[in-house]
């Protein structure tokens, strides 16, 4: 079998009626529209959204307000006191907080915040700081490492 030889099952394609092409042809004079009417006329119809009268879809619902800029960059903001947990001197990494159950991914960008204290050095790596959290981390002895997007 070919191509070209293949073709629809027997009975499967009925060519369409062609309407208003006099009265031998089955669908003359008002060509299956019923007599007068909206419906009957040429462009007649009413519009795509209308609803008979009825307040339509488009104007019951509110409007959408307000903007959602669609290149914002989305950071998992973790505070400086929940870092406490680790050993002092260890390297804290994006692995360590998924295991820590901090985040849930590898791939989250981390945003390091500095609500709370540090009480021991850490070299800490994360996406971002804030400037209260890198001065903390530092002061407790700690190093700062920022990885690239």
């Amino acid at each position: 079998m070919k191509l070209n030889d293949l073709q629809p099952a027997r009975g499967a394609h009925k060519d369409r009626t062609r309407v208003g092409r006099g009265i031998s042809g089955g669908g003359g004079k008002t060509a299956g529209r019923g007599t007068k009417g909206q419906n009957s006329r040429s462009g007649g119809g009413p519009r795509p959204y209308f609803e008979g009268g009825q307040l339509p879809l488009v104007r019951r619902l509110p409007h959408l307000r307000g903007f959602n800029n669609i290149w914002r960059v989305e950071y998992t903001p973790i505070n400086l006191d929940r870092l406490n947990l680790f050993p002092a001197g260890s390297e804290v990494s994006l692995e360590l907080l998924v295991a820590a159950g901090m985040i849930k991914s590898v791939r989250e960008l981390v945003k390091v915040l500095g609500a709370g204290e540090l009480d021991r050095p850490l070299t800490v790596k994360a996406h971002k700081f804030s400037a209260a959290a890198r001065e903390k981390i530092l002061a407790a002895g700690g190093a700062v490492e920022e990885l690239s997007l």
